[in-house]
């Protein structure tokens, strides 16, 4: 399987929309998951680690788990996340872990996954009972946010309500949503989504 974001990775975390992006999720993450020091938590399309990064001081360890080995590679430069961080290059929807998890986080992943059903089955497969899921996408668009060239990205954003459906087939209540962030482009603004829900 070829690594759509090898170049990307290199520029990744000088990139501000990136950044930006990456701060307004954290925060809302952080604001809507009460972490300790206890917790293991898997970072879903974890990249280079920047929202890792700002989670492991609150939790016992961080499973970053993506596709792409250079963004994970990127992410293993940061010596300061050693001790809290492991990496995992894994494609659970077709491979899952063994472990089980009190948390599960992921920020901008989920459009470059075909099957939404089947990553959220996935991740209800990966929690411990009472554990919380904190996803954050784009809203719904038209299409424009990636450019045309862009691979592998197969939603254009998500349908709150859809979105919530399918959290709740796969044993998941006490769904809710925020928006997190708003990417602001030259002529669009988007509105990144956090959701947060409860394993049963």
């Amino acid at each position: 399987m070829s690594d759509l974001f090898n170049e990307k990775a290199k520029e990744w975390d000088q990139n501000e929309m990136v950044l930006q992006l990456s701060k307004g999720t954290s925060s809302a993450i952080l604001e809507n998951i009460n972490f300790n020091d206890q917790m293991q938590v898997m970072d879903f399309g974890a990249g280079t680690g920047l929202i890792t990064a700002q989670i492991a001081p609150h939790v016992s360890s961080v499973t970053a788990v993506d596709i792409s080995q250079s963004m994970l590679d990127k992410l293993e430069e940061k010596t300061n996340l050693k001790d809290k961080v492991k990496t995992v290059c894994q494609d659970i929807t077709k491979e899952p872990l063994e472990q089980k998890f009190d948390v599960i986080m992921s920020a901008m992943a989920m459009h470059h996954v075909e099957d939404t059903n089947l990553l959220i089955q996935r991740f209800s497969e990966h929690m411990k009972s009472g554990a919380k899921v904190a996803l954050a996408d784009l809203d719904s668009e038209d299409g424009d946010f990636h450019p045309a060239e862009v691979e592998g990205v197969y939603h254009d954003g998500f349908d709150r309500a859809i979105l919530q459906s399918i959290l709740e087939k796969n044993n998941f209540k006490d769904v809710q949503f925020v928006t997190a962030h708003t990417v602001n482009k030259e002529v669009k603004s988007y509105p990144i989504f956090l959701v947060t829900a409860i394993k049963k």
